[in-house]
C-alpha cells in the first residue's frame, strides 16, 4: 500500500488540487445563492470574474502554503492555519483584480465574506478527512515509513517514544545508531560508516539525526556517507541541555537561521499584546479612578509622606524605569544602597498599608506603568536592581526574564509564587515559572493569567 501510494504520489497531488478549485468554485455558487438567492452567473458578471480567476490562481499559488506537502507527524491545527491564511491572500488577489478592472463598487462584501468562510471550511473539511483516512492506514500499519534514528540521547528517545505512542503519524522506528543497547526487535548500528549499508539493509526511508550539539562533528561525516542515498533526512538538534528560550527557525539573509533567544510574544504577536495592554490599562485606569481617590486619602491619613512610591526597575532588555505602586510603608531610608523586603509584621508597614499589600491594591499604579508602555499587564514581575545584581549569578537564566516587558501580574504569580524570596530556592521556582511563560506565551494563556487573577489571585498568605 506504501509503494502504491509513493507511485502515485504526484497524481494524488494534482488530484488534491483539483478538489481545493471545487471546493471554492462550490463555495462562490453556495454564498450566492445565500446572498442573492440566484447563481453565479444572474448576479453582476464581477463576481463570477473574481471565482474564476480566484480557482485559477489557486491552482499555483496554494503549493506556495506547503498545502499539498506531506503532512505526516504534524499539527492539524497548524494546517487549517496556512488554509486560511492562503485563503485570505487569494481573495485579497481576487480583490485587487475587480479594483483594477473598476467594478469593485458592484463586488458585494457579503458574498465575499460568506464566499471566504464556505472555501475555509470546505478546504477544512476535505483536509480532515483525508487526514483521518491517512491515519487510520498508519494505524493499521499501511502507509508507514521505515526510519533510522542516529544519536539516541534524550532527543532521540523521546522521538522514539512519540513514533511509538504516535501510530496514526505512520513512523516505524527500524534501526537506531547509538552506543547503548537497543530492544531486539530493532537493529542496532554501533558504528558510524555501517548506516549506508544499513539503511539499504533494513529499507530505511527516512533518517531523524538527533545527534547533541557537542557533537556536531558527526554531521559533517553523516553528510558523506549519505551523499549518494535517496532518502529523506530530518535533523532534530538535541538541545535539551542548552539554557534557550525558543528554537525558532528563519530565513535570515537568505539563509536558514534557529532564534535561539526570541520569546514567543516577540513580532506580529506582540502588536496584539501591547495593543490589548494599552487598552485594558486605559479602561482600569478610568474604572479604578474612585478607589485611587480613597486609598489615596487612606495612605495621606495613615502616615506622612507621598501617595505614591516609585523604585527603578529594569524593564524590557534591561531598559531602566521607575515602578508606580501605591505607598505601604512608612518613609524611611535604606543604608549603602540596600533594599531589605518586607518580612511578616514589618514594623515599617503602615495598617492601610498592610492591607493593600495583602489585597495587592498597593500594585494598581502599575496600570500607569503599562499605559506608558514600561510594562505589560501580564508579564514577569519587576524585582528591586540589587536583587537583580544578587541573583543574576545564582538562579540560572535569571535575566532572561528581561526578555519581555515585566507584568503588574505573572504566570509565577497565580502558581503562588507572591511575596518574600528568603531563600534562593523561592526565587528559583518564580524564575522557572517566569521562563516557562517567556517560552509557551499565547494571548490566550495572558487572558487565563488575567482571569486567574482577577477571581483568585489578588490575596495570598505570602503577600505581606
Amino acid at each position: 500500500m506504501h509503494d502504491l501510494i509513493e507511485r502515485n504520489a504526484s497524481r494524488f497531488d494534482y488530484l488534491h488540487r483539483i478538489v481545493d478549485v471545487v471546493v471554492i468554485f462550490i463555495a462562490g455558487q453556495i454564498a450566492a445563492l445565500i446572498r442573492f438567492s440566484a447563481t453565479i452567473s444572474e448576479i453582476p458578471e464581477v463576481h463570477s470574474i473574481v471565482l474564476y480567476f480566484c480557482c485559477a490562481l489557486a491552482f499555483a499559488l496554494f503549493s506556495q502554503f506547503a498545502l499539498y506537502a506531506s503532512w505526516r507527524g504534524r499539527s492539524l491545527f497548524q494546517m487549517f492555519n496556512q488554509i486560511a491564511l492562503a485563503i485570505i491572500i487569494l481573495i485579497s488577489c481576487g480583490l485587487i483584480l475587480s479594483f483594477l478592472i473598476r467594478q469593485i463598487d458592484e463586488l458585494s462584501r457579503l458574498w465575499v465574506a460568506y464566499w471566504a468562510i464556505l472555501t475555509c471550511t470546505g478546504m477544512m473539511l476535505s483536509r480532515a478527512l483525508l487526514y483521518l483516512v491517512l491515519s487510520g492506514l498508519r494505524e493499521l500499519g499501511i502507509n508507514n515509513k521505515r526510519v533510522m534514528i542516529v544519536g539516541y540521547g534524550d532527543t532521540g528517545r523521546e522521538l522514539h517514544k512519540r513514533a511509538l505512542t504516535q501510530k496514526w503519524t505512520g513512523y516505524q522506528v527500524s534501526a537506531i545508531h547509538s552506543k547503548q543497547e537497543i530492544a531486539d526487535d530493532i537493529a542496532h548500528i554501533e558504528k558510524l560508516h555501517d548506516i549506508p549499508n544499513a539503511i539499504k539493509r533494513h529499507n530505511i526511508q527516512e533518517i531523524w539525526l538527533t545527534v547533541p550539539i557537542a557533537e556536531s562533528g558527526k554531521l559533517q561525516i553523516m553528510q558523506y556517507l549519505l551523499r549518494n542515498l535517496l532518502v529523506d533526512v530530518r535533523w532534530v538538534p538535541d538541545i535539551g541541555t542548552m539554557a534557550i528560550l525558543s528554537n525558532k527557525t528563519i530565513d535570515f539573509m537568505g539563509m536558514p537561521a534557529i532564534e535561539l533567544n526570541r520569546p514567543a510574544s516577540a513580532g506580529v504577536h506582540g502588536l496584539l499584546k501591547e495593543l490589548f495592554d494599552k487598552i485594558f490599562a486605559l479602561i482600569a485606569l478610568i474604572l479604578l479612578l474612585p478607589l485611587f481617590i480613597v486609598l489615596a486619602i487612606a495612605i495621606k491619613l495613615s502616615s506622612p509622606g507621598p501617595v505614591f512610591f516609585r523604585q527603578p526597575r529594569l524593564g524590557l532588555n534591561g531598559k531602566r524605569f521607575d515602578v508606580y505602586k501605591f505607598r505601604s510603608m512608612k518613609p524611611h531610608k535604606e543604608f549603602n544602597g540596600k533594599i531589605t523586603q518586607a518580612t511578616r509584621d514589618d514594623p515599617r508597614i503602615t495598617p492601610i498599608g498592610r492591607f493593600i499589600r495583602r489585597t495587592s491594591l498597593d500594585e494598581l499604579p502599575q496600570f500607569i506603568n503599562v499605559l506608558i508602555g514600561d510594562m505589560s499587564v501580564v508579564g514577569p514581575r519587576p524585582h528591586a536592581i540589587q536583587h537583580n545584581n544578587l541573583y543574576k549569578n545564582k538562579v540560572a537564566m535569571y535575566m532572561q526574564r528581561h526578555r519581555v516587558k515585566p507584568g503588574i501580574t505573572g504566570w509565577a504569580q497565580i502558581n503562588g509564587c507572591r511575596g518574600e524570596t528568603d531563600t534562593d530556592e523561592k526565587m528559583q521556582r518564580r524564575v522557572a515559572y517566569d521562563l516557562q511563560y517567556i517560552k509557551n506565551w499565547s494571548f490566550w494563556m495572558d487572558v487565563k493569567i488575567i482571569s486567574w487573577t482577577a477571581f483568585k489571585g489578588w490575596t495570598d498568605t505570602n503577600a505581606y
